[in-house]
């Protein structure tokens, strides 16, 4: 009962994320079932059978909202769900205790990624209504986001995010709930793939169902708290969260010596906390000259 409560905060806080920025929710739901020991073919697959229900209740959400750019959904889901099925089958036949430091080699890149996008990438453009992503960029975005979505447990918001917002004019708003919307097929792609390679005796059922009350209660609050709080201040926060959670497993695979890991742990908060402080302060600058100048 106690790990039962423990996964469902773990998707609770995952899709409040995920909704918020377009992006963790797999990342960082994986992150914590393989710190807890679980096998990566299985630790993903239980995080994208929780998917098929939380990205179809945070869709809804964000649709309800007006965060969809509906055609861009649409150029996006077939060749991300191509993507997500040849990753599925391809991670379920790499044995578990060979792949796990691995996944969480490019688990920890992604955070990297993640930080490094919105701390000094970040850039608030013109207000589009649409993202007008073409047929020819929306084949390799997908088929990348969902291979590697699939392989680490997560990339489809991670790779599909940044890409759209480094388009000119963007609204982040539109990018995050379209994002979200059309994970939803890549979750029931990913999630086939492993049926088919693993069989349902492999999923933990348990788990699941955690993930998915989690998720379920967070997709509406996180599609209304898309509007209100700083991107980049929660993608500084997630990247941060992400890498700390895979450097534990990281750590614990390849140094022997236990008498590291407190060094190595307490650089990479400062390292986080840090750059929290730095964004807070930035965002608090930014709107004092924006009301100086209005004014």
């Amino acid at each position: 009962m106690k790990k039962f409560i423990v996964f469902a905060f773990i998707g609770l806080f995952a899709q409040l994320i995920d909704g918020a920025l377009g992006m963790a929710y797999g990342v960082t739901s994986s992150s914590m079932l393989l710190a807890f020991g679980i096998a990566p073919a299985v630790a993903s697959a239980s995080v994208h059978l929780a998917e098929v229900v939380t990205t179809a209740a945070s869709g809804a959400s964000h649709i309800k909202f007006g965060n969809v750019d509906k055609q861009t959904v649409v150029r996006l889901v077939i060749p991300g769900s191509i993507g997500a099925f040849l990753g599925a089958t391809f991670l379920s036949n790499i044995p578990g205790d060979l792949a796990k430091p691995y996944i969480s080699i490019f688990l920890l890149a992604l955070g990297v990624y993640v930080l490094a996008r919105f701390l000094f990438m970040f850039k608030v453009g013109e207000q589009k209504n649409n993202i007008g992503l073409s047929r020819k960029k929306s084949i390799p975005l997908g088929l990348i986001a969902g291979f590697a979505d699939a392989t680490g447990g997560g990339g489809w918001g991670p790779i599909a995010t940044p890409v759209l917002l480094s388009q000119k004019g963007i609204s982040a708003r539109k990018v995050v709930g379209t994002v979200d919307t059309s994970e939803f097929a890549i979750a029931v792609s990913a999630t086939l793939g492993f049926l088919i390679s693993l069989g349902w005796e492999q999923v933990n059922w348990l788990w699941v169902g955690a993930l998915m009350i989690g998720g379920l209660i967070a997709a509406p609050i996180a599609a209304w708290l898309v509007q209100k709080i700083h991107a980049q201040l929660m993608g500084v926060f997630v990247g941060g969260f992400i890498i700390l959670v895979n450097s534990r497993t990281l750590v614990t695979t390849w140094i022997d010596q236990t008498s590291v890991y407190p060094f190595v742990y307490t650089g990479i908060a400062g390292i986080w906390i840090a750059s929290i402080v730095y964004i807070v302060i930035k965002i608090k600058n930014t709107n004092t000259n924006a009301s100086e100048v209005l004014n």
